[in-house]
């Protein structure tokens, strides 16, 4: 095929100029705008966090204080406090844990919270036990009475330390840059590698520069990483070939219109994926119904609202 010869204009400049602006300018818009969203899914997943963070610390503070009580208790009847100081001195083992535990799960916590309640109830029967040798029975409700007034004001402490968090919540969503860092963690799906080969009549793949006339359709691959947040389920992904006059490809028998970023642009395949969270890799052929102009051809890759993925192949 031969390529035709244009001499440069200045009118030509300047409608490359004015592309490449216009191109500039929505690529800003396009970062704004899912910067945006990403901050929003950020922000929620933290506070549901902080939310479950300040619910063990809470339990683990006031199993810590019940434990304090029966030392004091058992301590004045006369009895053993080894194995209560040993339960202790685990307890604060796994408050500290629980400060500096990045990867933070309350189910992680269930298990030892139920393990120190139960060895409390089994602490209460010996209490007891200690009680009725020592005569002290009759002074049960006074002691219960005192019990009570330290929950209140256990409760109270417990209270503030809550609303101590809360604050600590209201002042990490503030900082733009610590968000920025932790975006990859809330974000969308994402393509990589993305490579395009041209495939024969007869199947046969044909990668680097392609020809015309022995490709009878496009081989589009690309891999999708996994994503902790990422959930496994059906996802529509959108494919736009575009020539190398920008204009993209589009059979309206495959193709259609969708919308990013609040316009609508045309897309030349739909394809849905069960996407399994797996570092998977994905194919998408599109079989060309006219013949390919010679230059660079740009792939883009859509899906759930965001730009996922790019590429590019040549035409002779």
């Amino acid at each position: 095929m031969e390529m035709e010869n244009h001499s440069p204009s200045n009118s030509n400049t300047l409608k490359i100029g004015l592309v490449v602006l216009l191109g500039a300018l929505g690529l800003l818009g396009y970062l704004y705008y899912g910067s945006q969203n990403e901050n929003a899914d950020l922000q929620k997943l933290l506070t549901g966090k902080v939310d479950e963070l300040s619910t063990t610390k809470v339990k683990l503070d006031s199993i810590s204080q019940s434990l304090d009580a029966k030392i004091a208790e058992v301590t004045a009847l006369g009895g053993s406090v080894e194995e209560l100081e040993k339960i202790k001195a685990q307890l604060e083992q796994d408050k500290k844990r629980l400060k500096a535990d990045a990867n933070f799960s309350a189910k992680k916590y269930e298990g030892k919270i139920a393990e120190y309640e139960a060895f409390l109830t089994q602490k209460d029967e010996e209490i007891l036990k200690l009680k009725e040798e020592n005569g002290l029975l009759n002074s049960q409700n006074l002691t219960l009475q005192t019990e009570k007034e330290q929950v209140l004001s256990q409760n109270k402490s417990l209270s503030y330390a809550k609303d101590s968090l809360n604050s600590k919540v209201s002042e990490v969503s503030s900082q733009n840059e610590d968000l920025r860092k932790k975006v990859n963690v809330g974000s969308a799906l994402k393509a990589v590698n993305v490579q395009v080969v041209g495939l024969t009549g007869r199947g046969k793949e044909k990668d680097g520069e392609l020809k015309n006339r022995k490709v009878d359709q496009l081989k589009i691959s690309y891999i999708l990483p996994s994503n902790p947040l990422t959930e496994r389920n059906n996802k529509d992904v959108y494919l736009r070939v575009m020539d190398p006059n920008g204009a993209v490809l589009n059979d309206m028998s495959r193709g259609g219109v969708l919308n990013f970023a609040n316009q609508e642009i045309g897309y030349s395949l739909k394809q849905n994926v069960a996407y399994t969270n797996d570092d998977q890799k994905v194919d998408m052929f599109y079989k060309k119904e006219a013949a390919f102009k010679s230059g660079k051809y740009a792939i883009e890759l859509y899906s759930e609202g965001f730009k996922i993925g790019t590429g590019s192949f040549l035409v002779k």
